[in-house]
């Protein structure tokens, strides 16, 4: 019950010298981050959160969910950036990437976009159907999510009235304070606490995650039973005794050769999604100070018909980070077909998963003699409990990783400078010095860009 590091299809890309190089900042980061004192130290609540949540918030979250899977046939959830990935990156990866085709409710994702095709989408989804909305937001003021709870909040309103609007909306937000932290107040929705000392893409294991995840019916109690064995188990200090260490040094060691594209590679299409929810980890935690790994994905084999060549034959800029999952709940036996017109008898009598495994060992055969290397992560299978020893696994060591980088794995700066320019060229109140600025370089662009 754990994740191992398989470190064969390395070879020739690192040795064990160059491994023992940076345990030292290793070790450094393991501490800075277990006595608090590194970069970002006041974001570090998800670090025990599998031992030390909310019990009673908790068993209130289950509550609320059957709640939501008895009187809704659509539940809209409403959050961007880690106010929502997480969630939907779990769901689909127990679930499968056909859940709403196959359970109920219904579970739709939004506020994550301003397109108004999307939004008329999702609306559409809703009609003469009962839904419930969970809304997911510190501030209850980021722009993508706020517009749509508008919406959402005011459908609810016009069909179950106040009253019954009331029982159908559920706010995951801050304990005290914000936009909407105070309008659930007066209005009597049910909330839930994001952590002050939890950043977003590290809170899918906090209401922000569980609360939809519960919805679609996965076991919360055996995610967080996984995340607690990832909390005890990968608290060793020493990189050779602690998998999730030495993947963060691996990494790191790999970007100092000019493996500066990281992509991570599983062989489920379900995991389309998880991929999405590491980019996002990764990408926001160490891409700062001009530096950082550039994160990627790929499901295999769909996109060896795609990416493959480049990943074959492309500059040697990439190494591949390859989910293995030894079991599978889910097979499909292969008979025997009297034409043979596709000439395929010779896989007759076989599980699909045996031929996948022949894919996946071909595949790491193939790509690290075409000079790229691959990291080989094995979970006993895709379940619950494992998928939650697998989420901390990885934000363990995101944060290891972006010490040893040098930066502060927990703040995104960079985030912010997009909304400024949104926030002035919209003609918020307050940046109208900003907005006469921003579009006199438009102007200037446009007539560069037309001579």
């Amino acid at each position: 019950m754990a994740v191992k590091l398989n470190s064969a299809y390395l070879k020739g890309f690192i040795n064990e010298g160059e491994l023992s190089h940076v345990a030292g900042a290793c070790r450094a980061a393991h501490d800075a981050l277990h006595n608090g004192t590194g970069a970002g130290s006041d974001f570090l609540g998800w670090l025990n959160l599998p031992s030390d949540y909310d019990k009673e918030e908790f068993a209130r979250i289950k509550t609320a969910a059957e709640k939501i899977r008895k009187n809704s046939e659509v539940a809209v959830v409403l959050g961007i950036g880690g106010s929502y990935l997480g969630a939907r990156a779990v769901i689909e990866a127990l679930k499968g990437s056909l859940y709403n085709s196959r359970f109920k409710p219904e579970i739709y994702f939004a506020g994550n976009s301003i397109s108004p095709a999307y939004m008329n989408e999702i609306l559409s989804l809703t009609e003469d159907r009962d839904f419930s909305v969970v809304v997911v937001s510190k501030s209850g003021t980021t722009t993508e999510t706020a517009l749509a709870f508008r919406v959402f909040k005011e459908l609810a309103e016009k069909r179950y009235g106040s009253d019954g609007a009331r029982e159908r909306i559920y706010a995951v937000t801050d304990k005290e304070r914000g936009t909407l932290k105070g309008l659930s107040g007066k209005k009597g929705y049910e909330t839930f606490v994001i952590p002050d000392d939890v950043g977003g893409r590290y809170s899918v294991l906090t209401a922000v995650g569980l609360l939809p995840i519960a919805v679609a019916g996965c076991d919360i109690g055996a995610i967080m039973a996984g995340a607690e064995e990832a909390r005890r188990e990968l608290s060793e200090p020493d990189l050779n005794k602690n998998d999730c260490y030495k993947y963060a040094a691996l990494r790191n060691i790999l970007a100092r050769k000019g493996f500066n594209i990281e992509m991570l590679v599983a062989y489920e299409n379900s995991f389309t999604m998880m991929n999405e929810w590491f980019k996002q980890l990764f990408g926001e935690s160490e891409g700062k100070d001009g530096k950082g790994l550039f994160p990627s994905s790929a499901v295999f084999s769909t996109d060896l018909h795609s990416l493959g060549q480049y990943i074959q034959d492309g500059s040697n800029i990439i190494f591949e980070t390859v989910l293995r999952f030894k079991e599978t709940d889910s097979d499909f036996f292969l008979k025997d077909d009297a034409e043979n017109a596709d000439g395929l008898n010779f896989l007759s009598g076989r599980n699909m998963s045996e031929i996948r495994e022949k894919a996946f060992q071909g595949t790491l055969l193939a790509h690290t003699e075409g000079k790229t290397p691959n990291i080989v992560l094995e979970s006993p299978k895709l379940c619950d409990f494992e998928l939650g020893y697998l989420l901390y696994f990885f934000e363990k060591a995101c944060a290891v990783s972006g010490y040893i980088l040098g930066v502060n794995p927990f703040d995104q700066p960079g985030v912010e400078a997009y909304k400024k320019n949104m926030f002035a060229l919209l003609g918020k109140p307050g940046y109208e010095a900003e907005k006469s600025a921003l579009e006199a370089k438009l102007a200037d662009t446009e007539v560069n860009a037309h001579g």
